[in-house]
């Protein structure tokens, strides 16, 4: 057992940084699984930031494609608070050296993505706005006094006593090998840990992130919101590689077309906004294309033919390691788990429903997004939050002296996530909690879930992982109706009585596991708008 002032920050992705920058001089602990700059999903962004930086453009015009795209759930509070902050982020990012393209005027050079009325997604090097991010508050955090980061070390617990987040339990990581956990007992904590997509056997997101920092606040008791809502990126490049890399929506923005094996256009029968439809309607017509047998693909071959090598370097660079060329071929996709909507519900300061818990970033609900995420909004999203968290958290919490630096003791090894379970998992939730569901698949996935849940309990990071694949699944059970990216072959259509959000508890999500493995159908539950 360890006492520390320092706030502790659970992740090291752009959220977790830019809050511990933000909380400066105040003490800070960042708690990161890697080496700062790998697998967060932060480095991994290739669109940008969404940002109304144009005269032609505005904060409202902003937050009105965003209510538009989210399917009728959107807190419009909310998406007026963030599109309303996102210049001065942009510009305080660029303050501290982010690189930012920049026309010969010195105007930022804007992308035009999908659902968005007019290009507002500020980039960098074309398909680098994660990475250069990241690189920029990461060169900032080592040279920031006040913050330590702990690498190599997981979260797998929160401490609670008397109703109030006290702490969390660490454990380090190496070679694959999980030390035994040590309780750390802290004034305040944020967590900053990503989503959910690892849960899923095809995904854009780091391998580690599966979920877990969602998992412990549940199982903390803290309220979940919107957790039927995982969005589904429609391009991610089908190359046999895992995680699958992605083909970024500003290709479509900048002309690039879906095409299937015969080379027909498939999407322009769809929406229309044709290629540039939202998320959701890409990703299902993908999808279908993929089970007709007519394989889908991204061709930039017209679009960007060579110039795709100089703007797009992630995608070339992917492309390149699975030996295709983009100038002369069209680069197979798939639909893929990309980004999680629900989270853990937060305020409009961060706060999550247990007292001394924050949480920013894709971890969070905060009805940004509503059912369907407009593209880039998420970095966005994670600035604001983390900004709002550490003002808050400061704000209660005066400036000390720096805290002396944690070191963890050494520990004997437990046990780790069995990688058979594991997968068995993704590939559960891929099957019945994907791109299409029903209540026969989502009863089977609740069942299998807890399967594996019980022969694995004594491994707390899969018991996170477990806790949030089984919200996800209980919600979409309880969500009787298509809307945003959930989207059920049994109730095809949307519910005006279901346009809101959602929350849900833990014991709520096992009283409708125990239900599916008893085989009773769950009753019907009235939506709590948060």
């Amino acid at each position: 057992m360890i006492q520390t002032d320092r706030v502790v920050i659970v992740g090291a992705g752009l959220g977790g940084l830019y809050a511990a920058l933000a909380l400066a001089p105040r003490s800070v602990l960042v708690i990161s699984p890697e080496t700062l700059g790998e697998g967060a999903s932060s480095a991994w962004a290739q669109g940008g930031v969404a940002a109304a930086m144009s005269r032609d453009d505005s904060p409202a015009a902003h937050a009105a494609d965003t209510i538009a795209a989210g399917a009728g759930t959107v807190d419009a509070v909310m998406a007026r608070r963030v599109t309303e902050a996102a210049r001065a982020h942009i510009l305080d990012l660029t303050a501290r050296g982010t690189p930012f393209d920049r026309d010969p005027a010195g105007g930022f050079i804007l992308n035009h993505e999908a659902a968005h009325s007019i290009a507002r997604v500020v980039r960098v090097q074309g398909d680098q706005a994660g990475r250069r991010i990241m690189e920029t508050l990461i060169t900032a955090v080592r040279a920031t006094p006040s913050v330590q980061v702990l690498e190599g070390v997981v979260a797998q617990g929160l401490l609670v006593r008397d109703g109030r987040v006290c702490g969390v339990t660490l454990a380090q990581v190496e070679g694959g090998h999980v030390a035994r956990p040590v309780e750390l007992f802290a004034p305040a904590v944020l967590l900053a840990g990503g989503g959910s997509g690892g849960l899923y056997a095809i995904t854009t997101n780091p391998p580690r992130i599966r979920g877990q920092v969602m998992g412990m606040a549940a199982l903390a008791g803290a309220d979940m919101a919107d957790m039927e809502f995982v969005q589904f990126h429609p391009t991610a490049m089908d190359l046999a590689l895992d995680p699958a890399p992605l083909a970024t929506e500003a290709l479509r923005g900048a002309g690039a077309r879906l095409i299937n094996s015969r080379g027909a256009r498939f999407m322009d029968g769809h929406h229309p906004l044709g290629d540039l439809a939202p998320r959701d309607v890409v990703a299902r017509s993908v999808f279908a294309e993929m089970q007709a047998g007519r394989r889908p693909m991204l061709d930039t071959r017209a679009a960007l033919g060579a110039a795709i090598l100089r703007d797009f370097p992630a995608v070339a660079e992917a492309c390149a390691r699975a030996s295709l060329d983009p100038v002369t071929q069209p680069i197979p996709v798939a639909a893929a788990a990309h980004y999680h909507m629900g989270g853990v519900a937060t305020d409009h300061r961060g706060r999550a429903s247990l007292p001394g818990l924050w949480v920013c970033g894709e971890a969070a609900s905060t009805g940004l997004h509503g059912a369907n995420r407009l593209a880039s909004n998420g970095v966005l999203e994670a600035l604001v939050f983390a900004t709002a968290a550490a003002q808050d958290i400061g704000s209660a919490r005066p400036a000390c002296a720096q805290a002396p630096e944690i070191k963890l003791p050494a520990a004997p090894d437990a046990d780790a996530p069995p990688t058979a379970a594991v997968q068995s998992l993704r590939h559960v939730m891929t099957a019945h909690v994907g791109v299409r569901r029903t209540a026969e698949g989502l009863r089977r996935a609740l069942r299998e879930i807890a399967a594996l849940d019980a022969a694995h309990r004594s491994v707390p990071d899969f018991r996170n992982m477990c806790a949030t694949a089984t919200l996800i699944a209980a919600a979409a059970l309880m969500r009787r109706e298509s809307r945003g990216a959930h989207w059920r072959d049994d109730f095809p259509e949307p519910d005006p009585l279901q346009a809101q959000r959602s929350r849900m508890t833990w014991a709520v999500a096992m009283e409708i596991r125990d239900q599916a493995c008893k085989e009773i159908p769950c009753p019907p539950r009235p939506y709590q708008i948060s």
